[in-house]
């Protein structure tokens, strides 16, 4: 299934946007991130395998040319609202981000506008825009406003780009289309993509969407940006 893809005016089209804005991954490890129900089916692995699997593929490109930090939301406590600051955006990321997401036991609640904030906090401090990437694979279930949030950034003149990659959400049909709405009005409000994704393909060309740039860009049409996963113990 293709990636379906909804774009905001502005900064998520900007072609000359160089590798030099930090970005920050926003990491759904909520509960339903263990379930093994994918596409309609269930599978061997829980969901978040295919997330791991699709990060261990771009990262070693992504963060050659870019520094990326970590925000975890919802391992911990059963039914807790629980957000980790893992990592601040640094440059060759791959391997210590690897770490934390291959060590997660997904658990808890989704705070994810909660997250996101914080992740918008650790880009702050910082006199170039800032990118935040959210991964979720479902609501917001902590009281949190993901679309207020997007405004607020906007009136207080944020230099922010949040992407929203929503990974098996149309499989969810518990979830009113409200829900659905408020992440993609987070995207929209910050002039960010909002991106379905449906399997580990589907991931790894969103990561690659959202985290890359016209540089990486370039370098992967020519070949020169390899799949670097098994550096990262995450194939055969």
């Amino acid at each position: 299934m293709p990636l379906a893809v909804l774009a905001g005016p502005g900064k998520a089209q900007d072609q000359k946007t160089p590798c030099t804005e930090d970005a920050m991954i926003v990491f759904d490890a909520s509960g339903s991130m263990a379930g093994n129900l994918g596409q309609g089916i269930m599978t061997e692995k829980p969901r978040i395998h295919e997330v791991r699997k699709a990060l261990a593929r771009v990262l070693p490109g992504i963060t050659r040319y870019r520094k990326v930090g970590l925000i975890t939301y919802g391992p911990g406590p059963y039914r807790q609202c629980n957000v980790q600051l893992d990592l601040r955006p640094i440059p060759n990321a791959a391997e210590p981000i690897m770490r934390v997401v291959t060590g997660l036991n997904p658990a808890g609640k989704t705070p994810l506008t909660e997250a996101v904030e914080q992740a918008a906090e650790v880009l702050s401090d910082r006199s170039q825009p800032g990118i935040v990437v959210l991964l979720t694979d479902g609501e917001e279930t902590c009281n949190g406003d993901p679309c207020g949030l997007g405004k607020t950034f906007v009136a207080n003149g944020a230099n922010l780009t949040v992407h929203v990659i929503a990974f098996q959400m149309k499989n969810f049909t518990w979830m009113g289309e409200s829900s659905v709405l408020d992440v993609k009005c987070l995207a929209q409000e910050t002039h960010g993509l909002y991106i379905s994704a449906e399997n580990e393909e589907d991931l790894v060309k969103a990561f690659r969407q959202t985290l890359g740039c016209p540089m990486m860009s370039a370098l992967d049409a020519q070949g020169h940006l390899p799949d670097d996963s098994k550096l990262l113990g995450m194939r055969p």
